[in-house]
């Protein structure tokens, strides 16, 4: 019991890290990042070269999310601004953003399956159980993730601003609130985290170019039923993540694997708004 209670607090921060810049993005611009699997990778072979430089691990995370942001403003400018008038093409935009990343990758490092050194060895005695210390280290940083998160919205200037372009766009640049500013911003900040969550997550698995693809689905699922609240994806992050790692352990690891995305579309069909709580 004490370790499904504590693959599932994991499941759930791992889920709310690679969720969170989907969620910024799709909440305020209301465009879904078809790039973030490709942004994932980015981050996870930022780790690669790091290991591979022989420096430690704990560089990588920075390094990622600076590498995301730049990226993101460099992407917004050239591409997505001329775009918010039509979402679809947007949207299109960002997959075939996603296939030109992911055929670099493979040019650069080759198709084959890379490992990367994970920064905290060891298992810590927990509730009765040894538990590997790196994937506590990912739960308290996916708290601190989204407080950081929480604060920026409401507790910043441009938190402020962003909540008001979220709620209606065309009345905060009405009041003169400089809307393309908060969408770089936006977009970059959304980015960097994607990198982060690619570099985060690579010591647990291994690093190839389609590195994000396999977290893809869930992260879009828990953004929709989430809406633009991150309240609510915290929440679907711990019952979706429960669910999926009790029917892992119980039932079959590959039917675990198709929870989420199952539970997600049956919520959704229920209630197609999602659960925002604003």
């Amino acid at each position: 019991m004490s370790y499904l209670l504590l693959d599932t607090v994991t499941a759930a921060a791992i889920l709310f890290i690679v969720s969170s810049g989907l969620l910024i993005i799709f909440g305020v611009m209301k465009i879904i990042n078809f790039a973030h699997a490709s942004f994932l990778a980015v981050g996870g072979y930022t780790s690669f070269v790091i290991f591979k430089l022989g420096l430690t691990a704990w560089w990588s995370f920075p390094i990622a999310f600076i590498l995301g942001c730049v990226v993101g403003v460099v992407v917004e400018r050239v591409v997505l601004r001329y775009l918010y008038s039509r979402p679809l093409d947007a949207i299109l935009a960002t997959w075939g953003l996603g296939i030109v990343i992911v055929q670099l990758i493979t040019v650069g490092f080759g198709r084959a399956t890379q490992f990367v050194n994970i920064p905290v060895t060891g298992a810590i005695h927990l509730i009765g159980a040894n538990y590997s210390t790196y994937r506590i280290v990912l739960v308290l940083f996916a708290i601190v993730l989204a407080v950081v998160i929480g604060w920026l919205l409401k507790g910043t200037r441009i938190g402020l601003n962003t909540r008001a372009v979220i709620m209606n766009e065309h009345l905060a640049r009405g009041l003169g609130l400089k809307t393309k500013r908060v969408r770089i911003i936006t977009f970059s900040f959304g980015l960097g985290l994607a990198c982060l969550a690619g570099a985060l997550i690579s010591p647990i698995s291994s690093v190839d170019p389609n590195l994000g693809f396999s977290w893809l689905v869930s992260a879009f699922m828990l953004v929709l039923l989430s809406g633009e609240s991150l309240v609510a994806l915290i929440v679907m992050c711990l019952i979706l993540g429960a669910a999926q790692v009790a029917t892992s352990t119980y039932v079959n690891p590959v039917l675990g694997g198709l929870v989420i995305p199952v539970v997600a579309a049956l919520l959704l069909r229920l209630k197609p708004e999602g659960f925002a709580h604003g």
